[in-house]
């Protein structure tokens, strides 16, 4: 297999939350701490987050709350609500302290990040990765797993398994050949990052069942079965980097924004309540990353899984000059929403799409009309995002979303949002 270019003396580091929405719960409430808590889906439908209590419990990720409410509560446990806000302002706060250990982080997801170490070989990395995990535990609360090896498909293995084993005390540090083989050997095949459940069945059949097996296969076998992905994730676990580190992310092409509603929704004052809502996160996520839109959609869909009549339907519209100003976008949004509204029927669904997405110094210019980027409509907009950034979503917000929102997705479990209501501050008595 070709190898050229690719480097084998890379460190890099995977620092993972450990049941990330939960140790944020327990952060500011104590009480939650050695018992069984999980949080669940939009509308408190499906558990997505568990403490190790849960698990412990034998209740499967991704399983109906209330299906195991029972047993939880019989065991002193806890169900809760998923606080969106408290977990993205906690997830902020985890990557600025994972920023102050190395000048490259890749935020990968909400709860994980890579860090490149390539400057830090002559440490003790298993200890720099307990220092790591002992700040972030310090200053967020969060705590964390961490592993290090020379690649990301290998840090991933690392840290599957500084989690798993208390000996590794929540730092595992791979880069001894005879501990990477001992850990593959270990790892089922299908715990390999970029595996998926049908790579894994077709391996299995093939005899490959540990990554050390995937990893020591024919090069024949892999260039002849296996994608370009399947090939990266060998070459990743044989020790050559081909997966760099992604420090600034690509803008993103389309944004939808979309939300099940709480109950069946048929008025079309509900339903222009939620586009409008929808719309302005649209926005804001547009405008945080200095970007506008030239194509708006907005669709409805009925409950397919409710007998009777169904209506599914989409509109979309271009938007010339491409635009991130939140009251045209809710207009124009609004306009569609009349022609695609039919009486009679109950929705569970709608959304917004931007499409047509490019940076603002690309916006063409025109003689006809203005651009918001050139008028005092920027700087309502960057006003507004700042005071709701400073104090808190929805400080200002369009009167076209509502007041009370009774169509909002359920959440009848909800803790207080401690890092971003004033009056949700946790108080000291």
């Amino acid at each position: 297999m070709n190898t050229t270019g690719l480097k084998n003396d890379n460190i890099v580091a995977l620092v993972d939350c450990n049941n990330f929405y939960v140790s944020c719960e327990r952060v500011f409430n104590p009480k939650l701490n050695n018992k069984p808590v999980a949080v669940l889906s939009n509308n408190d439908g499906c558990i997505v987050s568990r403490s190790q209590e849960i698990k412990d419990l034998k209740i499967p990720m991704g399983a109906p709350g209330f299906k195991y409410e029972g047993l939880i509560k019989k065991h002193g446990g806890t169900l809760l609500s998923s606080n969106y806000a408290l977990y993205a302002d906690m997830s902020s706060r985890v990557m600025e302290v994972l920023a102050l250990f190395s000048p490259e982080v890749e935020i990968y997801s909400i709860d994980e990040a890579f860090l490149g170490l390539n400057g830090f070989k002559n440490r003790d990395l298993e200890n720099f990765g307990k220092k790591i995990k002992r700040t972030v535990f310090q200053w967020t609360g969060i705590p964390v797993s961490v592993g290090i090896s020379q690649t990301k498909t290998l840090a991933k293995v690392a840290n599957h398994f500084a989690k798993r084993y208390s000996a590794f005390q929540g730092s595992l540090c791979l880069l001894d050949d005879e501990r990477i083989t001992k850990a593959l050997a270990k790892t089922p095949v299908s715990e390999v990052w970029g595996i998926g459940r049908q790579y894994d069945k077709f391996l299995r059949q093939h005899k490959i069942e540990t990554a050390l097996q995937l990893r020591d296969a024919e090069d024949k076998f892999i260039e002849h079965y296996l994608t370009s992905v399947g090939l990266k994730t060998v070459l990743e676990l044989r020790g050559y980097a081909c997966i760099d580190l992604d420090e600034a992310p690509a803008n993103k092409k389309s944004i939808v924004t979309s939300r099940s509603f709480g109950k069946q929704v048929s008025s079309l004052n509900d339903l222009q309540e939620a586009i409008s809502e929808y719309v302005t996160r649209a926005a804001e996520k547009l405008r945080k990353q200095k970007s506008v839109a030239g194509l708006l959609m907005v669709f409805l869909s009925t409950n397919r899984f409710k007998e009777g009549p169904q209506y599914n339907n989409s509109l979309s519209t271009t938007l010339f000059p491409p635009t991130a100003y939140t009251p045209e976008l809710i207009k124009t949004a609004l306009n569609l929403l009349d022609d695609l509204y039919l009486p009679g029927f109950e929705f569970k669904k709608a959304g917004v799409m931007l499409a047509d997405i490019i940076p603002e110094k690309d916006v063409p210019l025109s003689f006809m009309d203005t651009n918001y980027l050139d008028d005092k409509r920027k700087k309502l907009m960057e006003a507004m995002d700042k005071l709701n950034r400073t104090y808190g979503q929805d400080t200002l917000f369009y009167a076209s979303s509502g007041i009370k929102k009774d169509w909002k997705m359920k959440r009848a479990k909800l803790s207080p949002h401690y890092t971003t209501h004033w009056n949700d501050l946790p108080k000291v008595k």
